[in-house]
């Protein structure tokens, strides 16, 4: 963890993602030249990802991970008998009260029909990552784990239960989960006045029985998630994002497209891996429906087999 001047910065240099460029793409002065989008003829699979009949009933219900995509970046992970959202935004990404990102596809549960959540996983503080209506309502009984210099915006909330660590510091998530802050390449900020004034990282889930890694948000640095892959790796399961990566000359520092996602989960030698942050948002300038198509070829040319890197539907869930 590095902090320079009281911000944030990435742990390797990497090409410039700013305001001018946000401006530049908005205005049209700098095109994409990533091909455009032409899908080949890839045959979607639904694969069984889950020990199938006896197998899956001899291991113990508390042993095993289920997990249900809701949309975005948000899971249901239930393990160990703790039920824990990641990144939760069950509504719009409103940033400002007027206005905001509309979801194009609903959220695959509601709150009303979430179990009691005793944990939340926060990677970092971009309101598609950060949303204070779904914190408000979720209350201040849960406990939240996020990033370095972020649990003052919880505070401020009167959000007292709320765990903060620094990249590869652990704690004690409960009496059989361990949780590490892991690194990620990214940025933070929620107005143009607290740019990377409060970290963003990945989160680690370990018990006894399995490992769990989720991303957060992050562009590809080989040295970080092979460091990752070597400190932590083998992981039982992956939350890999797969999209918001057009125009690729800007949004290659901080976001994976779906080949860099398929690396990820080779360096951090993944055993079974789930796709997320695409789909909800309209972002950026790929269409919707193009992450999990470009990932399907992704893993057909790398001969990887597709039961391993999965696209969940809104709702759906594994369990193994």
């Amino acid at each position: 963890m590095t902090v320079f001047h009281a911000r944030f910065r990435n742990s390797s240099p990497h090409a410039s993602h700013n305001l001018l460029g946000v401006l530049r793409w908005k205005l049209g002065i700098a095109r994409d030249d990533a091909p455009s989008f032409q899908p080949r003829d890839v045959a979607p699979t639904e694969p069984a990802f889950h020990a199938a009949g006896a197998e899956l009933s001899e291991v113990p219900a508390r042993e095993r991970i289920r997990a249900t995509w809701i949309g975005h970046s948000t899971f249901l992970l239930q393990h160990q008998g703790r039920n824990i959202l990641t990144d939760p935004i069950l509504g719009n990404c409103a940033p400002f009260p007027i206005g905001g990102l509309r979801r194009s596809t609903p959220p695959g549960m509601s709150l009303d029909s979430l179990p009691p959540i005793h944990d939340v996983l926060i990677s970092h503080s971009h309101y598609d990552h950060l949303d204070a209506s779904t914190i408000r309502t979720l209350g201040r009984e849960v406990c939240y784990w996020v990033p370095a210099g972020l649990s003052a915006w919880f505070r401020k909330r009167g959000f007292n239960s709320c765990q903060e660590l620094g990249w590869w510091q652990s704690a004690a998530l409960s009496d059989r989960i361990t949780i590490h802050s892991v690194p990620a390449q990214h940025a933070s900020g929620r107005s143009p006045f607290d740019r990377d004034m409060t970290h963003w990282c990945g989160w680690v889930l370990k018990s006894s029985d399995r490992s769990i890694y989720f991303v957060g948000d992050s562009g590809y640095s080989a040295p970080l998630f092979q460091e990752i892959g070597y400190r932590l790796g083998g992981f039982d399961l992956a939350l890999i994002p797969i999209g918001a990566y057009r125009p690729r000359w800007l949004m290659q520092p901080p976001h994976l497209d779906p080949a860099e996602a398929v690396q990820v989960h080779v360096d951090v030698a993944s055993h079974r891996s789930l796709a997320c942050h695409w789909g909800t948002f309209r972002l950026t300038d790929e269409p919707l429906d193009e992450p999990p198509t470009l990932l399907r070829q992704e893993l057909a040319a790398r001969q990887i087999d597709p039961s391993n890197f999965r696209v969940l539907r809104p709702g759906e869930s594994i369990e193994w």
